[in-house]
């Protein structure tokens, strides 16, 4: 109940019509796409569309007895469908205008429709069943036979109706009775009356203010029900055809209404809560038009006294709330009777139980009235806005001006009111005339005390804010579904209900479920595992409830461990909800007690630390993963033991021989080292040695395995001569490679007269620079001269030296270099981007290049974080590492080449932003310039949550300075962007509230209503119309003065030099 269930997207514009049909999953809907829609919710799918009007479709109804669909469309007419052979059966024609309705008659064979021309139709559909439904003998079959042969009327009108003076939006029958209603743009509700052969005008309802939407009658009482555009919707008495309600919205328009086929229920209701008031043991609530009482411990209920005039409830002018006090036993009843009065009782003994007459009451105006002292209570004057206190006289006592514009006042404690304005509350002392506190908060439309009053909870349509006795926030809780009632139990959690759900609150805000509804109920005490509730028909109803989830959770916030074990013990919970619960607030040692599964039981005795129960978890499971999981966890404790019991039983050599080294081990690594030597792992053997600085073995394993250079080395390094002249002979007189890579007798070659040709084709590097335009790709290739000119070109740029190292490492990336023999030269090769194995050999392709776009983008992830940490030095390096590679990348498409030049354009504002703010700090001297350079850093195009932090600090400098309208602007402005954090918020709020009405101290070169960009190098504001030069390559906007300078922000372009632009993509030069 109250929340979305489903959505259906296939209607292309707005859809104004939606029927249900009365017996099958089936709905039709209508809309300005001129088609009709015949959906099945719970296959959840469009079944087909019926298509065949010419403009909007205003209406859809099913019949309620033949598979029939009749629709209104401005294309004038009407339309009858056979929903299940899907065709048109009858087409209606008359109107002359925009048909707005159409509807078959509940019980006959009638259609009414209502049109823009000023009249409204009804239509005898009889004919048409007849020809429709299959005939019983052979008679009627001829007679429908001569009707398709030589024509016929399926549908005639029957009555037009004649009587409004602008266009009829809405019509529809009684749904028992020979009656017709009308509204239309007039104004005015018309009711008809017909019969067998004529239709007449009964009567004419005036009263609402503009349009009438749509008009229908009650299907049970004698009421009408209409609604306007005059933001009201009235209750008309039928057969006094005098208005009995209005219910009205300032904020809304009503189009439209819908009554519920069996319940008393209308799209635009009212909610039916009784009004009740909680006093010790007893609770006295209104039933029937009596005060009863209801006693909790022994469940007694009884009647009290009448006090309300019979007749006044089927108004929907009941009462609304009560207030009661104990001690002078006296009742207050408040109701929206004359635009809101209240009606005081005062009950003495011996008028209990006696029924009858009504008691004489003290009555008043007033939106809300309360009790604030044991003979006094508080009324609110929403005229003057004011709470007037009497006595039990009915007698002002008191005057009290209330602090905000207030619509409703709450009982708050003795001599106190909670006033509700639209988005906050403040409750305010009435004899000191001081608000003891404030809070924001959504609409309140019910609030809770706690039994001792200090704790509150005040509840809206959706949400329900927990605070203090001084309204001081301590959580608030968001529901989809709208909240009724609540109360607190005795260990103050707050128990509350839905619609359909009873749900709990702990002081933290934590919630869940207790247990599910059928029919929405008020809660009015909660006791142990019992609640005690009204339902809307105002009978006393006691639940019993399963209370030991909350109870848990609460034993575990407020630490009561031994009442947290004595409910593990006798295994009253259980439920992977309850084991999420325990290991997200950090319990998980708890949730052991509760798991069985071995996997679940392991993840959690590592987050807990219990290793023994991990190994225990880990012999159970036996794979790889959880070992290795245990073995880190182990070896995070120091647990040498398990990490090497872990390590043995995934047979982890590598890891188990380096916890021997790190534990020195030497005796257990000498067992790696013969275990590597039977395995025949030669790297693993050869490290073991290492580790155990065994140099003879060393020059075994080298030897045997063939690396006899080596071996002689490492046995002449380390003094074993005997070894290493041994070596050497079995070496001989082996010449080894030279360190260019040529052989003596290659250089001997070179030395020679003998020519050698050089390779055929051009070079790979000249291939590569000779067509392209890109600066990286020249770079790659070697031509630094090349990619320079490129650059200062395209770019402006002018300093090389931070780019060199980026020129170094893009020409090494592109090139790769192979050594094929120990004798052979070595071999260059040219690493190509896209490079294929079916590529031909004859074409080459552009050099890979080591930068790339995402590797930025990742730099500027690591930036933003630098910058939320307020890292600021760490933060402008990585934004200028950017910005100087930024020239050198290369990308394939053209939406590419846009994210380049939006990353260029991101970092320059962060650079900017970061250089004020560095600024800033640095002159600690001079407060004036130290609030313009916070202005300036708001005006930087940052992400929110770092335009938040910017639109803080200058909040907070110009505060101090004395700067309050400033400040007060940045506080606006820091509202305006929602911020997350409630201290932000909160902070911002104070500050604006602060600067009410008060002026800056100090003039400063700041006007955020005249549209600026800042200096990068004066670090001024340079206004709209103002002359100024800008950076060709990262766009930072300076004085005129810096013209031919060096960019201060980008530091490698010159301000104001020509440039043609950025090229980083192959598809720019096509």
């Amino acid at each position: 109940m109250g929340t979305l269930i489903d959505r259906f997207d296939e209607h292309d514009g707005p859809v104004r019509g939606v029927h249900f049909h009365k017996s099958q999953p089936l709905f039709v809907s209508g809309g300005d796409d001129y088609k009709i829609k015949v959906w099945n919710y719970k296959t959840h799918r469009c079944l087909f569309t019926l298509v065949g009007h010419l403009d909007y479709i205003r209406t859809v109804q099913f019949h309620h007895e033949y598979p029939w669909i009749v629709s209104a469309s401005d294309d004038q007419t009407i339309r009858i469908w056979n929903w299940q052979s899907r065709t048109c059966i009858s087409v209606l024609t008359g109107h002359n205008h925009y048909v707005m309705c159409a509807s078959f008659h509940p019980k006959e064979d009638l259609v009414v429709s209502a049109s823009l021309d000023q009249t409204v139709r009804v239509w005898d559909i009889g004919a048409l069943r007849k020809k429709t439904v299959s005939p019983a003998d052979d008679i009627s079959r001829l007679t429908q036979m001569n009707t398709d042969l030589f024509g016929g009327v399926d549908a005639v009108v029957k009555y037009v109706l004649e009587g409004h003076d602008r266009g009829v939006n809405w019509a529809s029958f009684h749904p028992s009775l020979p009656l017709i209603v009308s509204g239309a743009d007039d104004r005015q509700i018309k009711l008809w009356r017909m019969n067998d052969t004529k239709a007449w005008e009964v009567d004419t309802l005036r009263g609402h203010m503009n349009n009438v939407s749509c008009v229908m009658f009650h299907a049970k009482q004698d009421i009408i029900v209409s609604n306007s555009e005059d933001k009201s919707i009235r209750v008309w008495d039928v057969t006094k055809r005098t208005g009995v309600q209005t219910f009205r919205r300032e904020h809304d328009r009503f189009w439209i209404l819908a009554a519920h086929p069996e319940m008393n229920l209308l799209a635009a209701g009212h909610d039916k809560r009784p009004a009740f008031s909680v006093s010790g043991d007893s609770l006295y609530y209104i039933k029937d038009r009596f005060l009863r009482f209801y006693e909790f411990s022994t469940q007694k209920d009884t009647q009290v006294i009448p006090v309300r005039r019979p007749g006044s409830v089927s108004l929907n002018q009941g009462p609304k709330t009560l207030s009661y006090s104990p001690t002078e036993n006296a009742v207050l009843v408040c109701s929206d009777v004359d635009g809101g009065s209240y009606e005081l009782y005062v009950v003495s003994k011996d008028t209990v139980g006696r029924n009858d007459s009504v008691q004489d009451a003290r009555k008043g105006p007033g939106a809300s009235a309360v009790f604030i002292a044991r003979n006094r209570f508080a009324v609110l004057d929403k005229a003057t806005n004011q709470a007037l206190v009497k006595n039990l006289k009915n007698e002002i006592v008191k005057k009290s001006p209330l602090p905000i514009p207030t619509d409703a006042i709450f009982y708050a404690g003795t001599g106190n009111v909670l006033c509700r304005a639209e988005e906050r509350v403040a409750i305010f002392d009435l004899q000191q005339r001081v608000v003891l506190g404030e809070l924001q908060s959504p609409s309140v439309k019910y609030v809770v005390w706690s039994g001792d009053m200090e704790t509150v909870a005040l509840l809206s349509k959706h949400a329900i804010v927990i605070a203090s006795k001084k309204l001081v926030h301590r959580c608030t809780l968001h529901e989809t579904i709208r909240v009724k009632s609540g109360a607190w139990d005795e260990n103050g959690v707050f128990i509350y209900t839905t619609l359909n759900h009873v749900k709990y609150c702990l002081p933290n805000g934590d919630s869940g479920i207790i247990r599910t509804l059928d029919v929405p109920i008020y809660i009015t005490r909660v006791s142990g595992n019992t609640i005690f509730c009204l339902d809307r028909d105002g009978k006393n109803r006691v639940l019993t409830i399963d209370a030991t989830e909350y109870i848990f959770k609460l034993s575990l916030l407020k630490k009561r461990y031994d009442q947290v074990m004595g409910m593990i013990r006798s295994s009253r919970l259980c439920g992977q909800a309850v084991i999420a619960y325990l290991q997200q607030k950090g319990y998980p040692e708890v949730a052991l007690h509760f798991v069985k599964d071995e996997r679940t039981r392991f993840n959690l005795a590592l987050e807990s630390g219990n290793i023994q129960i991990a190994v225990a978890s880990a012999k159970e499971i036996d794979e790889k993963d959880y070992w290795y999981k245990l073995g880190i966890e182990a070896l995070r404790q120091g647990n040498t033991s398990i990490v090497e019991y872990a390590y043995q039983r995934t047979k982890n050599f590598e890891r188990l021989s380096f916890l021997y080294l790190i534990t020195g081990n030497t005796d257990k690594l000498s067992k790696m080292m013969k275990i590597a030597e039977i395995k025949n792992d030669v790297m693993g053997q050869f490290h073991n040695a290492v580790y155990l600085g065994d140099v003879q073995e060393r020059v075994k394993i080298l030897e045997t395995a063939g690396q006899l250079p080596l071996a002689y080395i490492t046995a002449s390094l380390h003094g074993l001569t005997e070894v290493a002249e041994r070596l050497a002979a079995e070496l001989g007189a082996t010449p080894l490679a030279s360190q260019r890579g040529r052989t003596p007798a290659a250089a001997a070659v070179s030395r020679s007269a003998l020519f050698v040709a050089p390779a055929p084709g051009m070079p790979v590097s000249q291939i590569w620079t000779q067509k392209s335009p890109l600066a990286g790709e020249h770079a790659a290739a070697g031509d630094f001269a090349t990619a320079m000119r490129l650059l200062n070109r395209q770019l402006g740029i002018k300093n090389f030296e931070p780019l060199k190292p980026l020129f170094m490492d893009l020409h090494a990336g592109s090139h790769s270099y192979l050594r094929a023999l120990a004798l052979a030269p070595v071999v260059p090769l040219a690493v190509e981007r896209g490079w294929s194995e079916g590529a031909s050999p004859n074409v080459r392709g552009p050099p890979a290049l080591v930068l790339r776009f995402p590797q930025l983008e990742e730099k500027l992830k690591l930036a933003y974080k630098a910058t939320t940490e307020a890292k600021f030095a760490e933060a402008l390096r990585l934004f200028l590492a950017i910005l100087h590679a930024a020239p050198l990348i290369v990308v394939e498409q053209r939406r590419e080449v846009d994210a380049v030049k939006e990353l260029i354009d991101i970092v320059r504002e962060y650079m900017l932003g970061l250089k004020l703010e560095v600024r800033r700090k640095e002159t600690m001297d001079d407060p004036v310039r130290q609030q313009e350079l916070a202005a300036y850093f708001t005006n930087c195009k940052l992400q929110e949550v770092h335009l938040r932090l910017a639109l803080g600090s200058a909040m907070t400098v110009c505060f101090k300075g004395g700067n309050f309208a400033t400040a007060a602007h940045f506080a606006r402005m820091l509202l305006d962007t929602n911020p997350t954090a409630e201290a932000q918020a909160k902070r911002a709020r104070g500050v604006l509230q602060a600067c009410a009405d008060k002026q800056d101290a100090a003039k400063l070169n700041y006007d955020f209503r005249n549209p600026f960009v800042v200096c990068g190098a004066t670090f001024a504001p340079i206004y709209r119309g103002q002359k100024h030069v800008a950076c060709p390559y990262c766009g930072s906007h300076f004085v005129p003065d810096v013209e031919g300078q060096l960019c201060p922000v980008c530091e490698i372009a010159v301000v104001g030099a020509y440039a043609s632009g950025l090229l980083c993509s192959p598809s720019q030069a096509r």
